[in-house]
Parts: structure tokens; sequence; C-alpha cells
């Protein structure tokens, strides 16, 4: 099996009126006991100050530039925990490298350090998560509800919340509306 970490899923048409319905998923991790991933297209109402304010952060990071940075719901599974998605950077608590350029950390302590000099270049801060069990992403892929792509991190980090799965099969030669629910086989 190859790993599909730092890869996009783009959800295919067949996953209409569904959760998943036009998602697009970074998996951070993609093993022999399944898949998590977080949605990087589907904002939240919440937004980082006020998300901030409910954690109690220290007064001083509540008001920032990012203060309408908005927070993305990652996915079903513990909808409550917080998933901060950034570029690399040490010392936080509970963080995972992804990659060379990316981590994924699980701890508050890097939620006070968003704004300051401290904080990451580059961050997505999403509530839950989409996680698959042993061999069901794998099942899911060969049903066709997804597709997967190598993840572009100008998509990640530079392109609206609200065009990204529009965009992100444009890689690959063709526009994300272009897709069918139909399956064939030659």
């Amino acid at each position: 099996m190859d790993s599909l970490q730092n890869h996009f899923l783009i959800a295919m048409p067949s996953l209409k009126e569904t959760y998943f319905e036009r998602s697009v998923i970074y998996l951070c991790e993609h093993n022999k006991k399944g898949a998590m991933g977080i949605i990087i297209n589907r904002p939240s109402p919440i937004l980082l100050n006020e998300l901030l304010l409910q954690i109690n952060v220290k007064e001083e990071t509540k008001t920032h530039d990012n203060a309408d940075h908005k927070i993305l719901i990652g996915g079903p599974v513990t909808p409550e925990r917080g998933f901060v998605l950034h570029s690399s950077q040490t010392g936080w608590k509970q963080s995972t490298r992804v990659n060379d350029e990316l981590m994924l950390t699980t701890s508050q302590d890097i939620l006070s350090s968003l704004g300051s000099a401290k904080a990451p270049k580059e961050f997505i801060v999403a509530l839950g998560a989409s996680v698959w069990d042993r061999g069901q992403l794998e099942q899911e892929l060969a049903e066709n509800s997804w597709l997967s792509i190598p993840a572009d991190h100008t998509l990640l980090f530079d392109v609206d919340h609200d065009l990204r799965w529009q965009y992100a099969t444009q890689p690959l030669g063709f526009d994300a509306w272009q897709l069918s629910n139909q399956i064939g086989h030659a």
C-alpha cells in the first residue's frame, strides 16, 4: 500500500448530499492502521479571535492581524478538538511532522502564539478531523468516492476556502465541475 499522506482527497460527485460533499481533505496521516485528515474548504462561523476568547488565551493575543482568520470544520470526528496544520516549526507540545514543510499540532500552546512573532508563518486551525479505519479509505477510493492528488502548498494556504474544491483538480487539466458520478471501465 502506498501512503497518501501529504495528498488531497477531492470529493467526487457520488458524495453528493453527504457530510463530505464538495470537500477537499488534506491527509495528515495514512498508514496500515488507517488515515486522518483535515477538511480544508469548510469554514465555520467561528473566527480565530472568538476561539481564543472561548479558551481563555492571554489578552494580548486576542486581537492581531489574524482576527478575521476563519476556523475550519476539519471533520466529523472529535469536533471539540482543535488541530493546527502549520509550516514547520519546533517547540510545540503534541506536534507531528507531516512532511519537511508541514506539522500538525494538537496542543493549545500554539494558539497563544498566533498573531505574534512566535507564530508559524502559515497555518490552518480546524475543529474536528476526518478519520478512516484500516482499509476504509482504500475501499472508498476503489468505489470512486475520492480522487487523490499530491498536496499543493498554494491550494492549502493561498486559495480562498470557497474556491478550493473548484481549483483542486486544475493540476490534472480539468475543473471539478467536469467530474461525473458515472463509473465506467474501458
